[in-house]
């Protein structure tokens, strides 16, 4: 019998009446011959909620205990879900990220999966029982409970559909798939059929907010096929899995925009060996993430030196580039948080020169400065303006003719 695991988020189970249409919905898919795991994310707006009542009582708030917290929503979800689908006939039992055997390390509020026992998931399956998880959650190494930060859901569900064999992986939403652009920012996107592995993974990294990259990078890994769908249409969504060779590829499928990176600049930075070694060494070692790096031509011996980090992980960069700008002899630590970060996204690119050019050129156009640029085999990347932003997604979905059918296989102007 196929096996199905389908993942509901916290809009998907906002309320009781959510609740119910889920469990409508996975009596359905159960009836119709699949075996079902359920993974739940905490009702609607629960964990935004338990957040701010820790901030309430605690400016500490160890990691242990936030964690033990946090896990409460998604136990909640699950027991609901459970009792729904029992109105309905359906045999089915709840399980907490431990029950399900997810172990993880034991880094607190943002662990990552080793493995997935599934034992006791295996033998409720063979009863003919619909085994539905808390999302979000696992236990350590050292049996503690630990949560696996922003998207967890996301990552269980696939974790779940890895090791247990599953034909494919249902991540349920509020959206009806992945999209050409942001449908709040350019009202024309289309919803994509199909995407890459490769091309979701890029397109969660610059700013796509439908599926969070770790569970991208886990799908792909261990080849699990994902369909993401809306709970509230349940139409047929937008399928990511491995890149078919035998399909004619866009050349660009998507735009992204990204406002969560702060660009640092060191001015001043004396042009000899080292210099960068020693400033992106103290970064790392302070786990600073660092995306786009900018070295200017030197000029009477000094350059300056350009980088963008997470807007959360600013105050340590800034930290560390002040404590070594004295020692390397720069003139100063500048910061610029109004920049986001747009990018295009293809497959197609690899083999079809011109994609560089008409993104230059729509820009311009619009009198868009780019003050930096990165790129990947399937990626430009651009940072400008942030009050940009918008505008220059708009101006490239159409450069790409992206709302159009042609699925961004010939840009709007082809460029050297």
């Amino acid at each position: 019998m196929p096996l199905v695991v389908q993942k509901y988020g916290g809009t998907s189970v906002g309320d009781a009446d959510r609740i119910r249409a889920v469990a409508d919905h996975i009596a359905r898919t159960r009836r119709s011959g699949d075996d079902v795991v359920v993974a739940v994310s905490a009702m609607g707006k629960t964990t935004d909620e338990l957040i701010r009542l820790a901030e309430d009582v605690s400016a500490v708030r160890p990691g242990r205990e936030l964690d033990m917290l946090l896990t409460a929503g998604e136990r909640i979800s699950m027991a609901l879900v459970c009792m729904a689908l029992a109105d309905l006939g359906i045999a089915a039992e709840s399980f907490t990220g431990s029950q399900a055997g997810i172990v993880t390390d034991s880094v607190h509020t943002n662990a990552k999966i080793l493995e997935v026992r599934g034992d006791r998931l295996r033998d409720a399956i063979t009863r003919g029982v619909v085994p539905v998880v808390a999302g979000f959650q696992g236990v350590s190494v050292e049996h503690d409970v630990t949560t696996l930060g922003r998207g967890g859901t996301d990552t269980t569900a696939v974790a779940l559909a890895a090791a247990l064999g599953a034909d494919r992986c249902e991540i349920y939403t509020d959206v009806t798939g992945v999209f050409t652009a942001d449908p709040r920012i350019v009202p024309g996107a289309r919803r994509l059929l199909r995407v890459s592995f490769e091309e979701m993974l890029e397109i969660s990294a610059t700013g796509g907010r439908v599926l969070i990259l770790r569970s991208v990078e886990f799908a792909r890994n261990h080849h699990v096929p994902l369909e993401v769908r809306s709970s509230f249409t349940w139409e047929p969504g937008t399928w990511v899995s491995e890149e078919d060779a035998t399909m004619e590829q866009a050349i660009v499928s998507a735009v992204t925009s990204d406002t969560s990176e702060v660009k640092l600049t060191i001015t001043g930075v004396p042009d000899r060996p080292g210099i960068a070694a020693s400033l992106f060494r103290a970064l790392a070692d302070a786990s600073v993430n660092v995306d786009m790096i900018v070295q200017n031509t030197s000029h009477d011996g000094t350059t300056d030196i350009s980088f963008t980090v997470p807007r959360t992980e600013l105050a340590v960069a800034v930290q560390i580039a002040e404590g070594l700008a004295p020692k390397i002899d720069a003139a100063a630590v500048l910061v610029d948080d109004a920049v986001a970060q747009v990018s295009v996204v293809g497959a197609g690119m690899k083999t079809n020169p011109g994609v560089t050019a008409t993104m230059f050129e729509a820009l311009a156009r619009e009198q868009i400065n780019i003050q930096m640029i990165s790129t990947s085999p399937i990626r430009i990347s651009c940072v400008v303006d942030a009050a940009s932003a918008d505008a220059a997604v708009r101006v490239l979905h159409d450069a790409y003719g992206l709302a159009s059918s042609g699925d961004g296989l010939r840009p709007a102007r082809a460029g050297g």
